[in-house]
């Protein structure tokens, strides 16, 4: 905050102990503060000088033994750029799908299904074969499961593979 006088430091030292019981509210005196504020920054000036050795300055009012000249200060203000016309709609965010988890063994042949299933409609899954990997034997043991594939996906179960039941719950999640 520049102050350009004792008047205006006064002024505010005056406005800010002032009680309210004068007759003064709170938001009378709260925009006449402003309002003084305000009139301060516009009245800043910046002025530039050198010293004897040659050195560039500036400063809020001119140097006392110097000759200064005034800095017109410009504000940086860029063009706006024009956006394109967006709906509500358009601003929506989908929600990303769970992650499919499938259980398989390598002799299933509704295994083979579902997983060329996935992979035709770009969706995302881990398998685990029961037989061949350790984490596919705990899983299925842990998860009671009595046949293969078993495909987890959000806190969908599906034992078996049916293309239309998998498609419907998966886009319902």
């Amino acid at each position: 905050m520049l102050l350009h006088n004792w008047f205006e430091v006064d002024l505010l030292v005056s406005l800010a102990t002032m009680d309210i019981d004068h007759g003064t509210s709170v938001i009378t005196r709260s925009i006449f503060l402003l309002l003084l504020l305000c009139a301060s920054a516009q009245a800043a000036e910046i002025h530039q000088w050198r010293d004897a050795d040659g050195n560039l300055h500036f400063g809020d009012a001119p140097p006392q033994n110097r000759q200064s000249q005034r800095v017109d200060v410009k504000p940086n203000v860029y063009k706006s750029v024009a956006l394109p016309q967006t709906s509500p709609a358009d601003l929506t965010v989908e929600k990303a799908k769970p992650m499919v988890t499938m259980y398989s063994a390598v002799w299933c042949g509704v295994c083979k299904r579902a997983r060329a299933y996935l992979q035709a409609n770009s969706i995302p899954f881990e398998e685990y074969d029961i037989e061949t990997t350790r984490k596919g034997e705990e899983d299925y043991a842990r998860l009671g499961a009595g046949g293969v594939p078993l495909i987890l996906f959000g806190k969908a179960r599906m034992q078996g593979f049916y293309p239309q039941r998998f498609q419907s719950t998966y886009d319902s999640m």
